[in-house]
């Protein structure tokens, strides 16, 4: 499929990054290729296919969703354009790449999520009424062609068939076009249109390509070319920061279906987290009992899922104290802890994020069991303060009361709990040092780009949904504590949905309490 001449003197003359897509990667495996090129082969791999189920299927559920979102952008950028992508298939080694993901942007605007077309692009062009808006994407090659056959990155043959524009419009329920009619897009770029930026490098570089050039050719046309013209090419469209803004402001409050897909992301993990328990006694058998746990849990996800929601943080003993332990490589010794910090993220791209810490042996030491319960009072603390109206960073500030007078009382702190707490002293940081909550939804950690005001200075409302994280990790080497605490790390992970009158824990089926926790261990169906 061959792209529309493009007028820009910085364009290519095929259509962005999907182009590269098709011609890249057979090039990266010439000196081996055994492609049969005859032209009897040709005209044999190219006759006698039964024909296509070519019927529509209704709309999915999430379709009206997405449209309502889609009208909330319009009404924020009356007259604007916007091009948000898709992104596209990322290198991992030669001719490999990593799964794709759509930008979490992208799937919340459209609906499509594992099933989505790498190198798609949603585009809203203004209109009468508003936006138009519109998907384009590659659409799968007529068996005519060589690319079904014979090309590795996107050909029936290597990777499946790929949807008409007709069964995604129906899909959807919104437009759709060709990806070479995309070159049409980029050639009416004015300096007022805005794109992702992030989604998908290839297409920014185009786009900023157009406004510089339309921005030179307004210079010329009325004669303001005295002076020298020039923008830097690449530089940081402010405006475009400000599309980023709104579209995860957009997703700080979550709709019915984002929060069915919640809790079915949290019903797996839950699953894949009993699976994990069951399979204790083959996990301490292997050197590397880590991987073990990992290994069962992405099963779990994989099965009820599209993927996990992130790197699983399976971290056994002393490895609990490393916050971000994602190598997963060490033994699983009976007498430590382990802690799972894992979810499952949906077809929908909708994720759990819950992290429990649990014995191997099925008991507690007093030691573990007295920092385990001083969590779970943190994290209850922090629980209790959760309604509409509260500020969302006063959940943090409820967990680090118990954090602070908990490590004062056990001697850890040069000064009482009261003292720490003070913002230029903070001492009890030292053993939880990150915050405990973040918003979550599409990504993990959801909403990134939302102004502080709209975060973490935030007012809480119905149908938001975060996490709740306290933790107390005390490093092997850390001489502030007593040797019986170093090398204990313990977190409790929840994530919590603000109701109209209070708040939900929504992973409260998960066991939590240390007796809970205990008989989860050791399979007491009297729990």
């Amino acid at each position: 499929m061959s792209g529309m001449a493009n007028t820009s003197d910085t364009s290519t003359t095929e259509t962005a990054a999907q182009a590269t897509r098709s011609t890249e990667e057979p090039a990266r495996n010439a000196n081996r290729s055994t492609t049969p090129g005859s032209e009897g082969f040709k005209r044999f791999i190219g006759s006698n296919w039964a024909e296509r189920d070519e019927s529509l299927p209704a709309a999915r559920e999430q379709a009206p969703y997405a449209a309502e979102r889609r009208a909330r952008v319009s009404a924020a950028f009356t007259g604007i354009r916007l091009i948000i992508p898709a992104g596209d298939m990322k290198q991992r080694a030669n001719d490999t790449e990593y799964p794709f993901r759509a930008h979490s942007a992208f799937a919340h605007l459209t609906g499509w999520g594992a099933d989505s077309e790498p190198g798609a692009v949603l585009v809203f062009e203004p209109s009468d009424d508003g936006h138009d808006t519109t998907v384009y994407f590659r659409e799968r090659a007529g068996r005519d062609s060589e690319e079904f056959y014979a090309n590795p990155a996107i050909g029936e043959f290597w990777i499946g068939a790929r949807p008409s524009l007709a069964h995604v419009a129906a899909d959807l329920a919104i437009d759709t076009r060709g990806i070479e009619e995309f070159d049409r897009v980029i050639d009416a770029v004015d300096t007022s249109t805005l794109v992702l930026r992030e989604a998908d490098p290839a297409i920014t570089e185009r786009v900023d390509h157009a406004r510089i050039r339309f921005a030179a050719e307004a210079a010329l046309s009325t004669n303001a070319s005295d002076a020298p013209f020039s923008i830097e090419v690449g530089a940081e469209h402010e405006p475009d920061g400000e599309l980023a803004r709104v579209l995860s402001e957009l997703r700080l409050v979550k709709d019915k279906f984002e929060i069915a897909e919640l809790r079915a992301a949290i019903d797996a993990t839950q699953r894949g987290f009993t699976e994990v328990i069951e399979e204790l006694p083959r996990i301490t058998s292997e050197v590397r009992g880590e991987r073990v746990i990992e290994g069962v849990f992405a099963t779990r996800a994989r099965l009820d899922g599209n993927d996990v929601g992130y790197g699983s943080i399976a971290a056994a003993g002393p490895h609990a104290t490393i916050l971000h332990w994602t190598r997963n490589d060490g033994p699983v010794v009976p007498g430590d802890l382990v802690l799972l910090d894992a979810g499952v993220e949906r077809d929908s791209y909708y994720t759990a994020d819950i992290t429990r810490t649990f014995p191997v042996n099925g008991t507690f030491s007093e030691v573990q069991r007295q920092v385990y319960d001083a969590v779970l009072e943190a994290a209850d603390a922090a629980f209790a303060v959760v309604r509409p109206g509260a500020i969302f960073r006063e959940v943090h500030a409820a967990a680090m009361e118990v954090i602070a007078k908990k490590t004062a009382e056990w001697g850890f702190l040069p000064v009482s709990a009261e003292e720490s707490l003070r913002p230029e002293n903070q001492f009890h940081r030292r053993y939880m040092v990150h915050g405990t909550s973040h918003h979550l939804g599409l990504d993990v950690h959801d909403c990134a780009q939302a102004r502080r005001e709209m975060y973490l200075d935030g007012e809480l409302q119905p149908g938001m949904v975060f996490t709740i994280e306290p933790g107390l990790y005390f490093q092997p080497d850390d001489l502030t504590v007593p040797v019986e605490f170093r090398g204990i790390g313990v977190r409790i992970e929840d994530d919590i949905l603000v109701t109209p009158d209070g708040a939900e824990n929504l992973s409260a089926g998960i066991p939590r309490t240390a007796d809970e926790v205990e008989a989860w261990v050791r399979g007491d169906a009297a729990r």
